[in-house]
């Protein structure tokens, strides 16, 4: 395996005018020559020389499949790859850096597609590396509490194998049923339970690397103390792929809490239902979960789903979904009548219970749909802010204030208890962010309100592509270059997801 200092010469750094807008631009197709496209960089020898390492039917190179690749659920946009890889393992995607690297060939990890943030868009053509067929869970380990797996899992597969055995893997964000826990880790997703039990970083231990060079390198140690050196790990979690490949992960696991109550608790006015959120934590409660939905949210998502579980009605803005658990039922109900009582003194509303197992789905069916309800309803783009959770009532207020004076309308829903707030924007004429001079006015408003605030700009989706512009607003340049620096050290010839977080110049 040739050293971290292969090629000292750098890449040079692409830009595809015409398709960085994200506009959907087809890349010819491939001549039967050695020399590479028009365009892009693959050229007939690199596609054959990826068939011999991952085999002919795992290079796909169709218009079909480049399109399905080349965007996630980031608003509105399309870049298409040049070639989709599917390797099937540690050495493969070992052999694939290794060339690609040798080759100055942009690579673009990819997991289940589900991302936010334009994280896995191949914005410069190259490979886009799939890890779905990496979806093995290797070993349960319930003497130490612990889960080795590859990347390709999906979240709640892994979280419904641990439970067989009486664990629990809490992080849970809103597409567990279908993003895969190696998007999870690039991105140090949360979900609903972060509230209590934290993010993903609270529960990574170890991870096996495929580095921009192909060398494969572990991160720390599978215990739950390790002071030996710097801490690769936790600085590979929420890196969004721009440093390495993660190809297993080993993760902490506790034992599954035993029983959970969940209630729904409307309020006459937005400020009041987030205003409530402090003062339950101020109480000395500690909800395993405490989600916002505002009322329009909660309208679009009930009709997409057909729903009749929450009733809607115009004397509402908002509801709190409240969960709390444990292993002493009597001691929830006692929470669950305690948390009812103070919520009087925001004059919240009849407080519903969920009775039954059947109830507490439908309540988080409708949380958890909540995104692409209203996508698809127009609110096409969305914000990922985070501010100290006292500080919502005046995030609300601010976000309501800049739709007047931008023209847009917003919803508001998310994981209040820990102060994270989804915001959904919805343009007359504006359908992405990204590449938007209006709309990019009305972002920066929006986040220097944020950091006033005390807050930052992205609390579980990342920075990738769509907020990378706003990088400034959280930082100073001194601290932006450290960041570039990090990068240069993992990858000095700039081939591994690049152009996002940050640019790097060469």
């Amino acid at each position: 395996m040739e050293s971290l200092n292969i090629l000292n010469k750098k890449c040079p750094i692409r830009d595809f005018s015409a398709v960085s807008a994200g506009k959907q631009v087809f890349l010819p197709k491939l001549r039967n020559m050695s020399g590479a496209t028009e365009r892009g960089v693959i050229s007939i020898a690199h596609l054959e020389k990826f068939k011999e390492i991952v085999g002919a039917q795992f290079v796909l190179a169709d218009e079909e499949n480049l399109q399905h690749y080349g965007h996630d659920e980031t608003e509105h946009l399309q870049y298409y790859p040049e070639v989709v890889l599917k390797p099937g393992d540690t050495q493969e995607i070992s052999a694939i850096m290794q060339y690609c690297n040798t080759h100055c060939i942009p690579v673009t990890p990819r997991g289940a597609g589900t991302g936010l943030s334009g994280g896995a868009l191949p914005t410069q053509g190259g490979v886009l590396l799939s890890t779905e067929r990496l979806n093995k869970i290797i070993e349960i380990d319930e003497r130490n509490l612990q889960v080795t797996t590859e990347p390709g899992v999906i979240t709640e597969v892994l979280q419904n194998a641990v439970k067989e055995k009486g664990l629990f893997y809490p992080p849970d964000p809103s597409s567990k049923g279908s993003c895969f826990i190696g998007g999870n880790i690039a991105e140090n997703s949360g979900g609903p339970k972060a509230v209590k039990y934290g993010v993903v970083k609270d529960y990574v231990l170890n991870l096996e690397l495929v580095l921009p060079s192909g060398e494969v390198i572990w991160t720390g140690a599978n215990v739950l103390k390790n002071s030996t050196g710097y801490n690769l790990t936790q600085l590979l979690v929420g890196s969004e792929g721009t440093l390495g490949i993660v190809t297993k992960i080993v993760l902490r696991l506790i034992p599954h809490p035993k029983y959970d109550l969940l209630m729904l608790v409307p309020f006459a006015s937005l400020e009041n239902a987030s205003a409530a959120v402090s003062a339950i934590f101020r109480a000395g409660f500690v909800p395993s979960a405490l989600e916002l939905v505002e009322i329009d949210a909660l309208k679009i998502v009930s009709a997409m789903v057909d729903s009749t579980a929450v009733p809607v009605n115009d004397s509402i803005e908002a509801h709190l979904i409240i969960e709390v658990d444990g292993n002493n039922m009597d001691v929830l109900m006692g929470e669950m009548e305690a948390i009812a009582e103070l919520l009087t003194q925001f004059e919240a509303g009849e407080v519903f219970f969920a009775d039954d197992a059947q109830q507490k789905a439908e309540l988080w069916k409708l949380r958890r749909r909540a995104a692409e309800a209203v996508k698809a309803s127009g609110y096409t783009i969305e914000e990922d802010t985070v501010v100290p959770r006292a500080e919502l009532p005046a995030l609300i207020r601010g976000v309501k204030q800049l739709g007047k004076q931008y023209g847009f309308k917003a919803v508001c829903y998310g994981h209040a208890g820990d102060g994270n707030l989804h915001i959904r924007i919805n343009h007359p004429t504006i359908k992405n962010s990204y590449g938007n001079p209006e709309m990019t006015e009305a972002l920066k408003a929006l986040f220097k309100l944020v950091h006033s605030l005390g807050g930052t700009i992205s609390g579980e989706h990342g920075i990738g592509l769509i907020q990378k512009p706003y990088m400034q607003t959280m930082f100073g340049e001194a601290a932006i270059e450290l960041m570039r620096n990090i990068k240069r050290a993992f990858d000095p010839n700039n081939i591994l997801n690049p152009g996002k977080i940050f640019d790097l110049k060469n």
